[in-house]
């Protein structure tokens, strides 16, 4: 009884209750992404994330340099159950910070209330505050960097892709500029046309020759006129040859033809590429932003108007029943050892 009306310290709490939500994301025309504002479904497992951040020694040594929670915590006073003792360890420090800082999690609505105490309400309500703003930072932080890493390896396979397709299309140009050919595979076709329709005409020319001199003399203007148009077509016909083969009697047009069919299909696996890689990254923006993460404070702490610890009534009272228990028992004891004595 002494103890809780003499020595006992008072200490304050504040409370706050907090919640992760996810971002409401939609997509919209053009490829664009729309970030919602109403209340997205409650992220559990972050909430619990946040749970762990607020109990981390990471987070109880930036709260120390931030308010000093050492210095408050170690001031002299009578009360040596709940003070910090000066010059103790960090683990001991750190074991201290969490029983100042109590944590509790709603099954039912994953909502993380947050419950600190100190010894004015001031420091309670500093301390909770403070928590808020790591938290609030460590979420954003947390959910931004996943956003990024994954963003940064789409990003990449698109650029990777892009260059690729540039790279294919600067060949196929390069190639129809040295060889000065636009479409081989067209040219090809119209060569051979046109050399089958020379050939048809050479053989038409030289039947109606050899018909015309079984009945007319060499020197006739009709077979001397037949003979040029057949030295001219021949001429024509091995002028075409000469242009589609090379300087070894082989194919040129059939070799650029391969050549350049081979770097349409480069081209086309490259553009094919290219689009796979464009929706993937469309696809891994949704999904970073899907993955954006808010704190979201339901009640913020306020500064107390008495202390809540220690519960001097309730605490004398429970005493006082124990005692009383206590001394039911003694006597309970104490008068049937006297009957069985008696």
């Amino acid at each position: 009884m002494v103890y809780y009306t003499v020595i006992a310290s008072d200490r304050y709490t504040s409370e706050s209750m907090i919640a992760v939500q996810s971002a409401l994301v939609s997509p919209t025309g053009g490829g664009a992404i729309s970030l919602g504002t109403g209340a997205g479904l409650m992220g559990w497992q972050d909430t619990l994330y946040v749970m762990d951040y607020v109990h981390s020694v990471t987070l109880a040594q930036e709260l120390d340099k931030r308010l000093k929670l050492r210095e408050h915590f170690e001031q002299p006073r009578a009360d040596l159950f709940y003070r910090l003792w000066p010059g103790t360890s960090a683990e001991w420090f750190f074991k201290y910070y969490r029983s100042r800082v109590e944590l509790e999690f709603s099954d039912v609505n994953g909502l993380l209330t947050i419950r600190t105490q100190g010894f004015d309400p001031e420091m309670a309500e500093k301390l909770n505050r403070a928590i808020l703003d790591s938290a609030e930072r460590f979420v954003n932080e947390f959910s931004h960097r996943i956003a990024r890493e994954q963003m940064q390896f789409s990003k990449g396979e698109f650029d990777a892709a892009a260059v690729k397709w540039q790279t294919a299309k600067a060949k196929l140009v390069e190639f129809q500029t040295v060889n000065k050919i636009l479409d081989p595979i067209a040219q090809s076709t119209a060569a051979s046309a046109l050399t089958a329709e020379l050939q048809a005409t050479v053989a038409r020319l030289e039947a109606d020759l050899k018909s015309k001199l079984a009945f007319m003399q060499p020197d006739a203007p009709q077979i001397v006129t037949l003979k040029n148009q057949i030295v001219a077509n021949r001429a024509q016909l091995d002028s075409e040859k000469a242009r589609t083969t090379n300087g070894q009697g082989g194919d040129r047009l059939g070799v650029l033809n391969t050549q350049y069919q081979a770097l349409l299909l480069d081209a086309a696996i490259a553009e094919d590429q290219y689009k796979a890689a464009n929706a993937a990254l469309e696809a891994a923006r949704l999904e970073a932003a899907r993955k954006l993460k808010s704190l979201v404070i339901v009640e913020a702490p306020i500064k107390a108007q008495s202390a809540e610890y220690p519960r001097r009534i309730y605490n004398l009272l429970t005493l006082l029943a124990l005692c009383a228990i206590l001394y039911s028992v003694v006597r309970l004891i104490v008068a049937t050892i006297q009957e069985h004595q008696d």
